[in-house]
Order: C-alpha cells, then structure tokens, then sequence
C-alpha cells in the first residue's frame, strides 16, 4: 500500500493507495476538488464540510446518470436487430451456420430478384 499526498480545496491530505491504483485516485481527487471549487466559488457556501457533502451528492447523482444510461444502452442494443457482420471469413462462417443470416440473405434475394440491381 502506498501513500500518496493530496489536495483538496487547498488543504493537503496523505492518502492510502493500493499499488498501481494512484492514477485512478488523482482522478478521484480531481474530480472531488473541482466540484468543492465550484460549489465554493459560487459563493454561497463557506463551511468546508456543507461543501464537500454537496460534492458527493453532486457526484453521486453524476455516477448515477451514468449507470442509468449504461443500463438504457444496453436494454436498447438488446432490442435492436442484429448488425450485419463485415465481409470476410468471419460473415462467411456466420452465414452459413446462422439461421438468422440465411432468413436475412433470402430476403435480400427476393427484394432484389426483379432486376437484380441495388440501384
């Protein structure tokens, strides 16, 4: 465990770090100060601790947003349609193995059986 020093919002801190995690903590510590900065610079609160639990709650509402949308993401690209694989060997395996690529090629085949012609 290493020690890594700090500073937040002007006032130094001696921070615990498992080894190689110290990049992640200064970003950690970055974030934390600039929001106690913001809060601190709009000037209506002076006492450091109402500061800094703004900071987390402002954080934490931030990490929140975030999941919510990884969570919509994810529950978007599970209802939407397959993507079309690239050409190559990896398409050729997948279509001929694949039910879906078959159902997939079929009908492109039978749109463009009039003439044949994309365009």
């Amino acid at each position: 465990m290493n020690q890594v020093e700090v500073t937040i919002l002007g006032q130094g801190y001696l921070l615990a770090c498992p080894e190689g995690s110290e990049a992640r903590l200064e970003a950690a510590v970055a974030t934390v100060d600039r929001e106690m900065t913001a809060i601190r610079d709009a000037g209506r609160i002076k006492a450091r601790e109402r500061i800094a639990v703004l900071a987390a709650l402002n954080i934490a509402f931030q990490l929140a947003d975030r999941v919510q949308a990884d969570a919509r993401a994810q529950r978007q690209a599970a209802a939407s349609p397959p993507a079309i694989a690239p050409p190559g060997p990896a398409r050729a395996a997948s279509e001929g193995t694949d039910p879906a690529w078959q159902a997939l090629i079929s009908r492109i085949d039978s749109a463009l059986s009039s003439d044949g012609h994309l365009i």
